[in-house]
């Protein structure tokens, strides 16, 4: 577990002996503090998390990192100017660290740690996960299969990021024997930092879409910031590079790493591929599964037949860190795995498929795929998707064109949306059964009472939309 000397040494390159104290986790948010954290303090656009110190011990808090004066009635140690650690620190019940940038220190806490248990625990394998679309789905999968094996950590929600991975890093502890982490990417230059920190041996990418295109550039630099993973990996046989054979940007890695270089796909020339696939709408999906001279029919509990493909990523990680079948499968078929859709009931009996958490032109076409495997009258309300930049106009075209092979009324939501509408009309979707509508305030209006039994409807838009409000509007309450 890590400990208070293992931060104070991070941060001075001084180890004092007396600093024992066992730090449980890292939390930046001062209502999750407990007995033994440590607290970073970093500032927001809102909020400043130094303004949370005293908050935070008294939740138990241990200590915290700061970067600023605060008030004088914490015992501070001042790691910017002392090369002497007094051992008095030991006998306070709380304290702060002052640095020059918590969140350099955080990162920088996190990266001794995680080689430290490169020397202690050297048998623990980290998987790094990165991609447009699927990572939180194939993280969730993934920890599942491995699970059936080996003492498995993952990032908790969507902790993806240069913050939320260093503090998910600080929870590993020398009983774990694999680290499953998610990998956001904004930026260029974003993966290669958290992989400096994770070390990681394994990296799979899903593939490369459009999400983001507004701030990280054009879909080829997008590429490039993924490639960053697989760029990082150890040689091989140590280091595997589990790649998305389907996609040809992420095919185009294999030239990228020194890795093993493992490919998963539709495609029968990848080292794990499937077919007949078949959407089994809430029941699941059915598919064949082939690798080397093996053939497995399986059916997973997952949604939607583009769900075969966090599948396959999950049973290649099984396959490389050498599980068995028996195990993968089993690890398949949990039920605990997260998924962000989820099938509710509204007041009126209808089914709604809230999809709400974000947007892309990729993720909303296997939902509308998704929609057209469910028998009923089918109802798409479409959020505009943000981010896409210079793909923005034809993203949203992608998107109505496959709503009007599949629904059998659109909704849209937001001055981007129009795009779909318009692009449905062009497709042949009768104008009677689309509706323009500007917020989701006004889709609660239009939608209530006009749903039934017979409905299902599929709610999905960018997080800025807050699409989740007209599920929370419509959803019955028991």
């Amino acid at each position: 577990m890590l400990t208070l000397a293992d931060i104070i040494e991070a941060l001075s390159g001084v180890r004092p002996e007396w600093a024992r104290l066992a730090i449980t986790e890292g939390v930046i948010d001062s209502r999750q503090a407990n007995p033994g954290c440590l607290f970073i303090a970093l500032p927001g656009e809102h909020t400043d998390g130094h303004d949370y110190v005293a908050q935070a011990f008294e939740l138990g808090a241990s200590v915290a990192l700061v970067h600023k004066e605060l008030p004088g009635r914490f015992m501070v140690l001042d790691l910017r100017k002392d090369q002497t650690i007094p051992e008095q620190v030991a006998k306070e019940a709380h304290f702060c660290i002052r640095v020059d940038d918590t969140l350099t220190a955080l990162q920088r806490v996190a990266s001794f740690w995680r080689r430290s248990l490169s020397v202690s625990s050297p048998d623990l394998r980290v998987i790094g996960i990165t991609g447009s679309v699927g990572k939180s789905t194939t993280k969730e999968l993934v920890s599942e299969v491995l699970g059936q094996r080996y003492r498995t950590l993952k990032n908790p929600g969507n902790l993806n990021n240069e913050i939320g991975l260093p503090l998910t890093l600080l929870s590993l502890g020398e009983g774990h024997e694999r680290a499953v982490l998610e990998m956001g990417f904004y930026q260029p230059g974003e993966i290669a930092l958290l992989c400096d920190l994770a070390l990681p041996q394994v990296g799979v990418v899903t593939n490369v879409g459009t999400v983001h295109a507004e701030r990280a550039g054009s879909q080829a630099e997008i590429a490039r910031g993924k490639a960053e993973l697989v760029e990082a990996l150890p040689p091989a046989p140590e280091g595997v590079a589990i790649l998305n054979f389907d996609d040809p940007l992420v095919r185009e890695m294999a030239s990228k790493t020194r890795a093993r270089v493992f490919f998963y796909g539709m495609d029968p020339d990848a080292d794990l591929w499937a077919d007949q696939v078949e959407g089994l709408g809430l029941d699941g999906i059915r598919f064949r599964l082939h690798h080397r001279h093996e053939v497995l029919h399986l059916r997973i509990p997952m949604i939607g037949r583009h769900s075969v493909h966090a599948a396959l990523r999950a049973a290649a990680v099984g396959l490389v860190e050498g599980l068995t079948w028996q195990e993968i499968v089993t690890g398949l078929r949990s039920q605990n795995a997260q998924l962000r859709l989820v099938a509710v009931k509204s007041e009126t009996g209808a089914l709604i498929l809230d999809d709400t958490y974000n947007a892309s032109p990729e993720s909303t076409i296997a939902a509308l795929n998704l929609l057209g495997e469910i028998e009923g009258r089918r109802v798409a309300v479409l959020g505009d998707m943000l981010e896409l930049g210079k793909y923005e106009q034809r993203a949203h075209e992608m998107v109505g064109a496959r709503a009007a092979e599949l629904v059998d009324e659109l909704i849209t939501v937001g001055e981007r949306a129009r795009i779909i509408a318009s692009s449905a009309r062009r497709r042949g979707l009768s104008p009677s059964v689309i509706t323009e509508l500007v917020d989701s305030q006004q889709a609660i209006e239009f939608l209530h009472d006009r749903l039934d039994q017979k409905d299902v409807v599929l709610v999905k838009g960018s997080r800025g939309m807050r699409m989740d409000q007209i599920v929370a509007a419509l959803e019955s309450r028991p």
